[in-house]
């Protein structure tokens, strides 16, 4: 339960407060005496009136999300990632499909390390990681671009459009975590340069109608 008049992250389904002084205002509904959140965001409570402000513009973690992050803290038991999230998230060496000497955790992966997870579990401990799907583990080569998150469906582009047109035009690798994070890879720097500089072209003209076809024109245009 959250503390009264103190703003914390929450997730749908915690329990903020509870008591029949309390009444549910925006982003929260009353199941019994509790106050429940329905949203990722903070709380907020004044004058008994408790909400939850959505976190926009920031990345919102979602069960089942393939995330790009950076290792931050190795642990007893694994590593502690920051995938862009008001909660770094957390990959436990049980979360990692090979042996891993508990002694050793940076012979795996090391502090500022970049590594593609899946979120396989959110709950008031936090976001729980996992690298046990094809395509997930450290990231070794290649480059890294940020975008905001809300971004991201364009980038993709419907049933993958947009990201088989940078492939198609750059021959290279894409992944695109929902957190805003993309890993490209190819054979050679400039192909990844121009995917890079597409991916952040899509981003600044995402609000454009007809976008695939300005993507297009800006690979005509820039493509060598």
């Amino acid at each position: 339960m959250v503390e009264e008049n103190k703003r914390q992250v929450v997730i749908p389904g915690e329990i903020i407060n509870s008591g029949v002084d309390f009444l549910p205002g925006e982003g929260t509904e009353k199941r019994g005496d509790d106050i429940v959140s329905l949203r990722y965001g903070l709380s907020e409570e004044k004058n008994n009136l408790v909400k939850v402000i959505p976190l926009s513009g920031t990345y919102i973690p979602r069960r089942g999300n393939v995330v790009i992050g950076k290792v931050e803290l190795l642990t007893f038991n694994g590593w502690v990632i920051d995938i862009g999230a008001p909660e770094n998230g957390f990959l436990s060496l049980m979360e990692v499909p090979r042996y891993v000497n508990k002694n050793a955790l940076d012979e795996v992966m090391d502090i500022g390390d970049m590594v593609v997870a899946n979120i396989w579990s959110i709950n008031k401990r936090g976001v729980d990681l996992s690298l046990k799907s094809r395509g997930l583990g450290k990231i070794d080569e290649g480059i890294i671009v940020k975008v905001n998150p809300n971004k991201v469906p364009r980038i993709i582009g419907k049933e993958g459009s947009m990201i088989n047109l940078i492939k198609d035009n750059t021959g290279c690798s894409m992944t695109v975590g929902q957190n805003g994070f993309v890993w490209i890879q190819g054979d050679k720097i400039d192909d990844e340069v121009l995917a890079k500089n597409a991916v952040e072209f899509i981003s600044e003209n995402s609000f454009v109608s007809g976008l695939t076809e300005e993507v297009i024109k800006w690979f005509g245009e820039n493509k060598r």
